[in-house]
């Protein structure tokens, strides 16, 4: 995006007023570019030069598939180049039509499948750009027990003030679940919502054209009554908008709770409280015309319950933080994944796929307060790899021989090359005097505790 077209003039972002260097930049104001009292429009601010390619900037390390139109991020650079100028008229007068997105389904930790929308790259450009210029003006807005997809905000923060909550004597959860969230939006409920926020009649008009564009699904194109569908930059942004009347309600009556996008927790000191409160957020949650999932929506005792991947649990009168059930399961399988034996990987395969892995995972669940459980995984995990390895040694090289040049003694290689077919058996024997830690971090192995 280094080669916008100059007439995107430069234009500052943020709250203030913004200056013009150009007169083409003059030209494009008396368009309409400007508001009632003569302030540079929200429209133009997030299509100006700089904002743009700040956009471009974000939108390339993101990544992500083509969308409908089949364009990569390296095929859109190309074609933005003769393309923009007209792309960015249609936008100011009001003419651009988003396409539609290109729908993708991927699994679930948990089971099942969740639905995305992937935008062409011109329209994540756009979208991104747009954010660019709200979210400044739109997140200051939020309640402060918000936590999901906003600036200098994360999911530890809300695992951290859950932990307070429950601490302080709040030991039963509201863990309320909706039903397909992200594809039940309203889309007159939002606009309106975001009305109330943003005076830009320009910007409300793109923003609805984005919603209602259409899905395409193995070539066929269809109409989208309602949702915002995840995997387009604005679509949390869109979502804190019309979850935030909850937030603001649940404050008005003084709850405690955390909100992580459409995650929401209430916490309470009884049952009975919880359930009077679970009833008032079905009306809530109803007036938004969002439906609750009953399934997995509960009114229950905190511990044990999971929260963004953690659980809470009581040792000696404190709080502790620990890694869920179900989020270690999925750990575990996706080990299996990586260090399975019929997988034809060799170990330098396999360990640069650990590496790839491990450490995100591991950065995420920092929080946790349970070093035994990660000790044993490791134990776990290094099981798995001695025997991968026993295995390779014998479709390939002997594996007397390799322990051996490992250093160990005849007797141990012998007895240990005995018994070499019984991978799994083998790979908890004394073979892990051989194959030790400091062998799997020579190989760049991440540990985890």
């Amino acid at each position: 995006m280094h080669q916008m077209p100059a007439q995107a003039g430069r234009v500052a972002v943020g709250r203030g007023e913004a200056t013009s260097s150009t007169a083409s930049d003059e030209a494009h104001f008396t368009r309409g570019e400007t508001g009632s009292a003569g302030q540079v429009s929200l429209l133009t601010r997030a299509l100006a030069r700089g904002n743009m390619v700040l956009a471009w900037e974000r939108v390339k390390a993101n990544r992500g598939s083509a969308g409908p139109d089949g364009l990569s991020i390296k095929d859109t650079e190309v074609v933005l180049k003769t393309r923009w100028p007209q792309i960015r008229d249609d936008l100011l007068n009001g003419l651009y039509t988003p396409q539609p997105v290109r729908r993708v389904q991927i699994p679930k930790p948990g089971g099942g499948m969740r639905e995305l929308g992937i935008p062409s790259v011109t329209d994540r450009l756009i979208q991104q750009a747009l954010l660019q210029v709200l979210q400044p003006l739109i997140d200051p807005t939020f309640s402060e027990f918000s936590y999901g997809f906003r600036p200098s905000r994360r999911a530890h923060t809300a695992v951290l003030q859950a932990q307070r909550y429950v601490q302080d004597g709040w030991r039963v959860v509201v863990d309320v679940d909706l039903e397909k969230f992200f594809d039940r939006v309203n889309h007159d409920v939002l606009i309106d919502r975001l009305r109330k926020r943003i005076d830009d009649d320009a910007i409300i008009r793109l923003i609805r054209r984005y919603l209602n564009a259409g899905i395409m699904d193995g070539g066929v194109v269809m109409a989208r009554q309602e949702g915002t569908p995840q995997g387009g930059p604005l679509s949390p942004l869109l979502a804190n908008v019309l979850l935030d009347e909850v937030d603001r309600e649940l404050e008005k009556r003084g709850h405690r709770f955390v909100r992580y996008a459409d995650d929401c927790n209430v916490y309470v000191r009884s049952h009975k409280a919880g359930e009077r409160v679970l009833e008032g957020l079905r009306q809530l949650y109803d007036r938004l015309h969002l439906k609750v999932n009953e399934a997995k929506t509960a009114v229950a005792p905190v511990f044990g319950r999971k929260f963004l991947g953690y659980c809470l649990w009581q040792y000696q009168g404190e709080v502790k933080r620990a890694v869920a059930t179900k989020a270690l399961d999925t750990f575990k399988e996706k080990v299996r994944q990586i260090t399975r034996r019929s997988g034809g990987s060799s170990m330098g395969q396999v360990v640069e796929q650990l590496r790839k892995y491990i450490p995100g995972w591991k950065a995420y669940f920092q929080l946790a307060q349970t070093p035994k459980v990660f000790r044993s995984m490791d134990e776990w995990l290094r099981r798995r790899l001695r025997a991968l390895q026993l295995k390779q040694w014998r479709r390939g090289t002997t594996m007397f021989r390799e322990l051996r040049a490992l250093g160990a003694s005849k007797d141990l290689a012998a007895k240990i090359a005995g018994h070499g077919r019984h991978w799994w058996r083998t790979s908890r024997s004394e073979i892990h005097r051989v194959l030790n830690n400091a062998y799997f971090d020579r190989l760049g192995v991440p540990r985890l505790s």
